[in-house]
């Protein structure tokens, strides 16, 4: 459906809220042993449509066939969703006293604060993943003792009331909407009505069998429809709460209106929709390089690392890198600029997202800028932070900023943290690529504190900080602490399969080389690289196993894995 709204499509938002509404109750009322076997059957619905899902997807995404680039429709598609529905089945399986924390490995921080780990959870988590781990931080206030209190507020007593909520799916990543629809129906037990964004709307076939068992109860049902058919339902009186991921302009006109009355009700603080309303927004990430001994294999293969953060699904992504920060009297970062423009250059992905160019231009307006060519796809744009307004405005496309900061160790972390913390808009995500060697000297416990100084919601050390999406126990959202009226990167998380209530953000650690160099480094990770980098040349095979393994873990699917992994 486009902008052509008309009184039929009312008529069938009407209907389908009117079925979840009559339906409410009943949710709410659904056991634990219900929830787990329509979680098990969507997960085996989703195995059997993944393949024809990742390669619609794909397709519509401009990527040829056979392309590498296939493996980010695998995973952020079919993996994210049938890896959700584990964890969540593995959280509901042990609800009763809230079991599964028992065995969560906690410690306190040197801030006082409770950090439990998250990740991994599994054996092949640990093999295929190897390396890769996830720790989430609460808030001041939870502890060991009480944390269990602060976990599943919605399975509590009294249960909570029955209600009917709007979630406004985003047009970039597959498993967005159906993830941020299982945190409103599994976590705050209430039914969803599900509006797709019209870029990715093709997706409706697949998550309407998918999702066939919350739909067949009436807890879940799904529309299409453009920016008229989201002011309706926005508006609609059976429409109880909110959730949107995109846009901060695209929140503002839902909760204060659009133009100069909007501006003005802003202003004055006096919402025109008064529903509850959560968000993931979005941010100018960055990337902080530390500097340190790094040799030419680290410089080609942390090039790759930015390239990838920079342009994941061609740079479509909330969580992309936009800001990357460099230390200026560093001998190696001219050797880093060069190689990671020399990677840009050569992923030459069409756009698919509306509006690239305009963006594009409205980026270069912001300052100074130089480009560099990438054959048929857009030019990459790249401004410099110093001499323009390029850190307020979040670029959903190629284009980011470098900034050059003196100093070294934890002396430059410090002034590269509150660069981004007084510069940057938004608290989504954050990276900092860092030696071990440097990371050492620093010590750990200084260098968890300069982390806890760090105001994003998730931060990615030596990993990229978007691999906390693919995680279903990482709480995703931004840094808390914002409001409507100064939403940033949003309000709330989604994701976050333990059900925290309180966590403040989620540091992922990874390797700082692939194997076999990360054991000379002195990490013990079996990692090569991930599949999740742009420049893997079998990417989609091993993204493809990695949902086979999801769907059952066999020897000889992991031996495929493994096969596939080593030969990136």
């Amino acid at each position: 459906m486009t902008e052509g709204t008309d009184c039929k499509d009312h008529a069938r938002f009407d209907e389908a809220l009117g079925a979840l509404c009559a339906a409410k109750s009943a949710w709410v009322k659904t056991g634990l042993d219900a929830r787990i076997r329509i979680l098990g059957d969507i997960k085996a619905g989703t195995a059997v449509l993944a393949e024809a899902w990742a390669e619609t997807a794909a397709r519509k995404k401009l990527l040829p066939e056979g392309s590498p680039l296939a493996a980010e429709e695998w995973l952020s598609g079919p993996y994210g969703l049938i890896t959700a529905c584990d964890g969540l089945i593995a959280t509901l399986t042990q609800m009763e006293n809230r079991a599964y924390l028992k065995d969560l490995p906690k410690r306190y921080l040197p801030s006082g604060q409770l950090g439990v780990e998250v990740f991994p959870a599994s054996w092949r988590d640990r093999l295929f993943l190897s390396g890769i781990s996830a720790e989430v931080w609460m808030q001041k206030g939870v502890s060991e003792v009480n944390l269990a209190s602060h976990c599943a507020p919605g399975y509590g007593a009294p249960a909570p009331g029955a209600k009917v909520a709007l979630v406004l799916g985003a047009g970039n990543i597959a498993s967005i909407a159906p993830l941020d629809c299982f945190q409103k129906l599994f976590q705050e037990q209430q039914v969803v009505l599900l509006k797709m964004n019209p870029v990715n709307a093709y997706l409706v076939d697949f998550l309407e069998i998918a999702l066939a068992p919350l739909i067949a109860r009436d807890a879940l049902r799904i529309v299409t429809g453009g920016a008229e058919a989201g002011r309706y339902l926005t508006q609609h009186p059976r429409v109880d709460e909110i959730h949107i991921t995109g846009s901060g302009a695209t929140h503002d006109a839902i909760v204060w209106g659009s133009g100069k009355a909007g501006q003005a009700a802003k202003a004055a603080r006096t919402p025109k929709n008064t529903r509850r309303i959560t968000s993931e927004l979005g941010a100018v990430c960055p990337t902080i390089v530390v500097p340190g001994p790094w040799s030419a294999q680290d410089i080609r293969f942390q090039a790759q690392h930015i390239a990838t953060q920079k342009l994941h699904n061609g740079g479509y992504n909330c969580i992309a890198c936009q800001a990357l920060i460099l230390p200026e009297d560093w001998s190696e970062r001219a050797a880093l600029m060069r190689e990671t423009k020399r990677v840009l250059a050569r992923n030459t992905r069409l756009p698919f997202y509306p509006g690239t160019q305009d963006r594009l231009n409205a980026f270069r307006a912001q300052g100074e800028t130089h480009e560099i060519a990438r054959a048929d796809a857009p030019a990459l744009v790249m401004g410099g932070i110093g001499g323009g307004k390029f850190g307020s405005m979040e670029v959903f496309g190629p284009a980011m900023s470098v900034h050059e900061l003196p100093g070294a160790g934890a002396a430059y972390l410090e002034a590269a943290i509150g660069f981004a913390n007084a510069h940057l808009h938004g608290t989504l995500g954050a990276n900092i690529i860092i030696h071990p060697k440097t990371l050492r000297e620093i010590g750990k416990p200084a260098f968890e504190r300069l982390l806890g100084d760090l105001r994003y919601g998730i931060i990615g050390v030596n990993a990229w900080a978007g691999v906390g999406f693919l995680i279903a126990q990482v709480p995703w959202g931004a840094f808390p602490g914002h409001s409507l009226d100064d939403v940033q990167s949003g309000i709330g998380v989604v994701h976050n399969s333990y059900m925290f209530e309180r966590p403040e953000r989620t540091v992922i650690y990874g390797p700082f080389a692939p194997f076999p160099r990360s054991f000379r480094l002195g990490q013990r990770s079996l990692l090569p690289k991930p599949p999740w980098f742009i420049t893997h040349r079998h990417a989609h095979k091993v993204a493809k196993s990695f949902v086979a393994l999801a769907v059952r873990a066999t020897p000889r699917r992991a031996l495929a894995t493994i096969f596939h992994a080593m030969r990136g």
